[in-house]
Formats: C-alpha cells, sequence, structure tokens
C-alpha cells in the first residue's frame, strides 16, 4: 500500500464527521454520505474518498505501531516457526468468528504458497463443521479447540490463535492445552491483548493496539503474512536452531 504523506484538511476531516444525530457505531455513523439526503455525486464521492483515506492512514498508523513495537519478536517467533517446522512439526490454527476466516487464511497460506515457496503443514481447528457442533453440543463451545489440539497436537507442532478482543474462552483453553503438551504457542489479539495478555501458557502475544474491529483485523493479517514470510526465509537461509537442540516430533 502506498504511503499517504498528507492527513485531509480540517475542512475535508469536517465533511466527513459523522452527521449530526447519528448515534456511535450505527451505519449512519460510520457512512454518513449514504444517509445526507444530497443528490450531488460530486459531493458524495468526495466523501467517499476522504472516508477511505482516513480509514487506509489508519490501518497504516496501526501498522507502524506493531512494527515498532514488536518487529524484533516477529523475527524471532518466525525462526522458533522455522525451528519446528524443520523438527516434523505442524501449524495448527484458530479463532471465532472473522478471526476463523483468517485461521483459515493462514492455513491455506502455508499448504499452498504458491511460486517457489516451500509447502508446510497447517490445519486449521475452526473448518470441520461436524467436530465443530459436536463438541459444541455434546460438551461445550469453550472446548471445541482445546479438544483439537490434545487430539493432534505433538511437542512440535505450533498452535496459533486469533483473537480481535483477546478473551475468548475457547482461545485461553487451547493455549493452556496447547502449552501443556509442548507446542509452540501464538496469540494475535488486538485492543490491549485482553485476557490472552494475562496468559503464561502463550510464548508470543501480538496486539494491534485498535479499538477498530475492520482495522484490528487488517493488522492482524499484516502480522501473519510478515510471520509466514520470515518463516520461509528462516527455512531457506537454514537459520532455524540446530535441528538437534529442537523439540522432538510426534505426538507427546
Amino acid at each position: 500500500m502506498t504511503e499517504l504523506s498528507q492527513r485531509p484538511s480540517q475542512a475535508n476531516a469536517d465533511r466527513a464527521a459523522p452527521a449530526h444525530g447519528a448515534q456511535a457505531g450505527s451505519i449512519e455513523s460510520l457512512y454518513p454520505f449514504l444517509y445526507s439526503g444530497t443528490t450531488d455525486v460530486s459531493a458524495v464521492l468526495e466523501q467517499v474518498r476522504l472516508s477511505t483515506v482516513a480509514k487506509a492512514e489508519e490501518v497504516l498508523q496501526l501498522r507502524r505501531a506493531v512494527s515498532q513495537a514488536d518487529g524484533e519478536r516477529l523475527l524471532e517467533c518466525a525462526q522458533d516457526m522455522a525451528a519446528r517446522f524443520a523438527a516434523g512439526g505442524r501449524l495448527l490454527a484458530f479463532g471465532n468468528g472473522g478471526s476463523a476466516t483468517d485461521a483459515q487464511h493462514i492455513v491455506t497460506l502455508f499448504l499452498d504458497p504458491g511460486g517457489t515457496a516451500t509447502p508446510l503443514p497447517a490445519l486449521s481447528l475452526a473448518s470441520d463443521p461436524a467436530v465443530l457442533t459436536a463438541l459444541s453440543n455434546d460438551v461445550g463451545v469453550d472446548v471445541v479447540f482445546a479438544r483439537q489440539i490434545a487430539a493432534f497436537g505433538g511437542k512440535a507442532d505450533i498452535a496459533v490463535g486469533l483473537s480481535t478482543s483477546g478473551n475468548s474462552a475457547n482461545l485461553l483453553r487451547a493455549f493452556d492445552e496447547a502449552s501443556r503438551r509442548g507446542m509452540l504457542t501464538i496469540g494475535i489479539a488486538g485492543y490491549s491483548g485482553g485476557k490472552m495478555a494475562e496468559l503464561d501458557s502463550i510464548d508470543y502475544l501480538f496486539v494491534a493496539p485498535s479499538t477498530s474491529i475492520h482495522r484490528i483485523q487488517e493488522a492482524q493479517t499484516t502480522m501473519y503474512n510478515v510471520l509466514w514470510e520470515l518463516c520461509q526465509a528462516a527455512l531457506l537461509a537454514g537459520s532455524q536452531p540446530d535441528r538437534q537442540a529442537g523439540p522432538p516430533s510426534g505426538p507427546s
């Protein structure tokens, strides 16, 4: 994305402000140009442009904040991931709602990267409706990921959990189970990390510090794409830690 060098003028910003009387978080407050009653197409298009520019600048600033706070840790995490893959490990990704879609995206990225990149074994724990509904119905939604980690996870494996709030109970239980089994655990959250930030069972926690779910998810997409690229680079360069010292493969 091309970095935007200037912010909208105050006059333009005022034009892009929520309509008077619109409730915070309502469709009217998010897209006032759709509810202004204006028939001036040029004015509506200008408001659309300003809204788009403002959102783009917001996510650019968020990505910069993440890079400054966690750039070195992202590299360290990717190298640890490479060591696990080199030891025969797999990546298990999970999340709820939109984060489940992101988990599937991560899995697809590792499994089928395209080009000359190395395909790596990965599994989405949110993609099997039979398993999810069986566990939710027979036991409870809090165990839908922890039970699968108990079944599939081994000491060489990697657990990646995504949440915008950082408070999902089924993620917290999954991380505890993954840590108990010796897996490398990676959390990707928003806001200030939520309850995920309180866990000792997460080896690496990366937080997109925003209250906008849309911007959080956009920044999270950047995070896991960066992890994938750095992991690929570590494997290609052979810069992962000595395999003899790495975790053993296979289930615990």
